[in-house]
């Protein structure tokens, strides 16, 4: 599991609005310098971001606006979108190139151009029509865990 400590900013009848504050783990990394992760990092650390949260085993009423909280998403959640946004619009990118270069052998390389671009749009396409597909699924959003109030015992489950 995945966690992250926010401030609720908005209560809805289902789920919460919590507020995050971006933060860079790259200063305990070997391969600070010659990642371009760490300098993508570098540039956005403390933006703030807004996420919807799910109450999972607590209840919406346990929280207030302004209250600490921690989140959590499942592991596997990250590991398997990554996979769907990084390798879907590849593999279709390359399959696109390879299609259109053996269908149209006499102008191989504009061809392959032609297809690589039709395939990372049909991609893109792919990976978007799967985000809309599963917006609902509760399985793949984040979940209060805990609610942190400063002098009270904290509300957590298990």
């Amino acid at each position: 599991m995945l966690t992250e400590t926010g401030r609720v900013v908005a209560i809805e009848a289902d789920g919460l609005w919590v507020e995050t504050i971006r933060q860079s783990t790259c200063g305990s990394c070997v391969a600070q310098k010659g990642c371009g992760h760490g300098l993508l990092n570098r540039l956005g650390d403390g933006r703030r971001g807004y996420v919807r949260v799910l109450p999972g085993k607590l209840a919406v009423s346990d929280c207030d606006v302004d209250d600490q909280v921690r989140i959590s998403l499942p592991e596997e959640v990250i590991l398997r979108g990554s996979l769907i946004l990084y390798v879907l619009p590849l593999v279709s990118m390359l399959s696109g190139a390879a299609g259109m270069a053996s269908l149209f052998p006499h102008r191989p390389d504009l061809m392959a151009a032609l297809g690589a671009a039709l395939g990372l749009g049909l991609g893109l396409l792919l990976v978007r029509w799967h985000g809309w597909l599963h917006r609902h699924d509760q399985s793949l959003q984040p979940t209060l865990v805990e609610v942190l109030r400063p002098g009270v015992e904290a509300l957590r489950i298990g």
